[in-house]
């Protein structure tokens, strides 16, 4: 039963698409300059019709818009530059250690090289004292 009420489905919409193409007359396009100047009218039309259909809002309206728009541009602004300035200082603070510990450890390989220095000097004075 339900492949007979499919069947009649898909010759009913068969049905309808060969009436469609049939019954449907070829139109001539016409001049595409009149054409265009037709659409070009009845896009002025509508275009004027829905500008009618816009409501407006009023002027407390759009001053409390504005105040919110600014406020929140202050405050988007202000989270920035402390992301900005914390970042910077973090980076700056990174330098600094780096250095410091480029710094002590080229120190500490002086105080090394003096010290093998001092004690090769002191071993040969001794030599040579002897």
């Amino acid at each position: 039963m339900a492949k007979h009420e499919k069947s009649e489905a898909a010759e009913k919409i068969e049905k309808a698409v060969k009436e469609k193409k049939a019954g449907a007359p070829k139109v001539k396009k016409g001049n595409p300059f009149k054409r265009a100047g037709k659409a070009i009218v009845k896009f002025c039309k509508d275009f004027k019709g829905e500008t009618k259909k816009i409501t407006w809002p009023g002027a407390k309206m759009v001053l409390k818009s504005t105040l919110v728009v600014l406020v929140s541009i202050v405050v988007i602004g202000l989270v920035v530059f402390a992301i900005d300035l914390g970042l910077s200082k973090g980076v700056s603070g990174l330098e600094g250690l780096a250095e410091n510990y480029k710094t002590s450890q080229s120190a500490d390989e002086e105080k090394s090289e003096s010290a093998e220095t001092e004690s090769t000097e002191t071993e040969s004075s001794e030599a040579s004292a002897e």
